[in-house]
């Protein structure tokens, strides 16, 4: 008798578990993710070139994942380009091939200047930086 009790309880034991445990497995591939960046200068003046530090921080790592950089520039007149010099145009979609990159921004105008940046991941996660420069005369430099 004692030995049918204990094959039961053994058995409710195995069931118990065996319910508990789903055959979903929860696997994510839209991890959220974040851009850093370093301090950037806020004056600027026409010709000059401030440089932009920026880090991709991925909240997790899913091999398919791709990210996108498009900018916008609603204030003023100027040129972002990346570390080997390829001009990006306004509003143009761009992968991002690395997690850690640099931008540059020549000013073109004497005028104030923003610069709005949006990232995006290939399931719509967006992200945005925006940067201004004031207008510096070489006199005040």
């Amino acid at each position: 008798m004692r030995k049918y009790f204990l094959y039961g309880l053994c058995t409710l034991a195995v069931m118990g578990m065996a319910c508990a445990c789903s055959s979903d497995l929860d696997i994510s591939s839209d991890y959220g993710f974040t851009v850093e960046h370093l301090p950037v200068q806020k004056r600027i003046v026409r010709g000059e070139t401030a440089e932009i530090r920026l880090q991709l921080v991925r909240e997790g790592r899913w091999e398919d994942a791709k990210y996108y950089m498009r900018y916008f520039q609603p204030e003023g007149r100027g040129r972002l380009a990346n570390e080997k010099g390829a001009v990006f145009a306004p509003n143009d979609l761009y992968e991002l091939k690395e997690e850690v990159f640099r931008l540059y921004y020549t000013s073109l105008s004497d005028d104030q200047q923003t610069i709005d940046l949006y990232f995006v991941d290939n399931y719509g996660k967006m992200v945005t930086l925006s940067f201004s420069f004031n207008n510096a005369k070489e006199d005040e430099e």
